[in-house]
């Protein structure tokens, strides 16, 4: 199998305690991997070793040459007043050609092909404020389509979302690896993302434990990962993680 990115033994520092430790993981092609931990575990930091935004303090990031990678923010740090359209929004991928007053219609039939295939066909010329949550998150992944991604980043994607949203990035990152592209994504959502991708890297500071949802979803991993007494069930052959009663005041 070949690999993506490699983190060898990274660590990082802002300047104050470190946040990341010794952390080895490797990427492979083919990747659908969620990045799960508690609020300031270093998930964040570690997407940005993964998209090249930031160097580790300590090791090294090896990444296969010429590899295209495209990144998804969460939808809470977007500023949906900005006025612009979805067609606009989509040809910020290629910000090289920004500079230009208009898009070729090249560029623009790539766009609503990408449109279409997310189920926005005949958006373009909407304000993107004008949308529902699920259409705004699927603006963000055309635009990042856009860009012909061999590794696809996303940041909470289903964070600030209701569960109809959830369930249709769910499936569209599901539709996506299935069509080729590696996935890595961080999420705080365990019962409702995390226990559904074949592979899922726990981390608090340091990477306590990668593997599929059986493997490290289970009560004393969580509670490394977490700090606190987690409690792992399992129904219809789905695992469901909940706050243990020992842990309850």
């Amino acid at each position: 199998m070949t690999s993506l990115i490699e983190l060898d033994g990274i660590s990082h520092s802002y300047g104050g305690p470190t946040v990341l430790e010794h952390v080895h993981l490797t990427i492979d092609e083919g990747s659908f991997l969620g990045v799960i931990g508690p609020s300031g575990s270093g998930k964040t930091t570690l997407l940005r070793m993964v998209l090249g935004n930031l160097r580790p303090t300590e090791g090294v990031v090896r990444r296969r040459a010429d590899l295209r990678i495209a990144y998804v923010p969460q939808v809470e740090t977007v500023n949906w007043n900005f006025p612009i359209t979805v067609s606009e929004v989509v040809l910020m991928a290629a910000a090289a050609k920004w500079y230009r007053p208009r898009a070729t219609a090249s560029e623009r039939k790539r766009v609503a092909e990408l449109l279409e295939q997310l189920g926005l066909g005949g958006f373009e010329h909407r304000h993107i404020r004008e949308l529902s949550g699920g259409q705004q998150q699927r603006v963000f992944l055309a635009r990042a389509l856009h860009r012909d991604p061999e590794l696809l980043v996303l940041d909470e994607p289903t964070s600030g979302v209701d569960v109809r949203t959830r369930h249709e990035v769910v499936h569209l990152l599901t539709d996506l690896h299935r069509n080729g592209t590696s996935v890595v994504l961080s999420t705080h959502d365990i019962n409702g993302l995390a226990a559904h991708l074949p592979l899922i890297a726990c981390v608090n500071r340091e990477l306590i434990a990668v593997g599929t949802p059986a493997e490290v979803l289970t009560s004393s991993v969580l509670e490394r990962t977490y700090g606190a007494p987690m409690e792992v069930l399992k129904h219809g052959g789905m695992l469901f993680v909940t706050d243990s009663p020992m842990g309850i005041e």
